[in-house]
């Protein structure tokens, strides 16, 4: 059995920072660059911001961020799980994480971007109970785009 653990975490840390890169290559091969709409490390070290590492066996297996985005709803941003670990339920691990989280900070609502060209990830947020929806925050209306979005009980 493998051992996987999530925490809260630096996203400048070396581990860290590999996964966003690895992923911004991952949705730059998939995207073009006005469909992408990444957050920065530093922008995941500003106040309002958790982001999350998820470890199997003491390797960094994935990553995720929330974004209190004024109170209103959290974000979740920044999910990643490396190609080695998918199977495991690190991203699922993660997303029940990030949604504890908003819990606690007292949103009821999560929301999040993802896109049509990653049926894996929409998988997984559907089976977490996302619900599509329209364009939120400043998102353009995008063809490449699915939103989607949770009410938190």
């Amino acid at each position: 059995m493998r051992h996987v653990t999530v925490e809260r975490s630096d996203p400048a840390l070396p581990e860290a920072r590999q996964l966003i890169e690895l992923l911004d290559a991952y949705l730059a091969g998939l995207y073009p660059p006005e469909s992408n709409h990444l957050l920065p490390v530093e922008a995941l070290r500003q106040p309002g911001v958790t982001f999350l590492l998820a470890w199997v066996d003491g390797q960094a297996a994935g990553c995720g961020a929330l974004v209190d985005r004024g109170g209103e709803y959290a974000e979740v941003k920044r999910m990643f799980v490396l190609p080695e670990f998918r199977g495991l339920k690190v991203g699922r691990r993660l997303l029940d994480e990030l949604e504890s989280l908003a819990r606690d900070a007292g949103l009821a609502l999560a929301r999040l971007e993802a896109g049509v060209f990653q049926p894996e990830a929409l998988r997984l947020y559907e089976r977490a109970g996302y619900l599509r929806c329209g364009s939120f925050g400043d998102y353009p209306d995008d063809s490449l785009s699915v939103f989607m979005e949770k009410r938190l009980g």
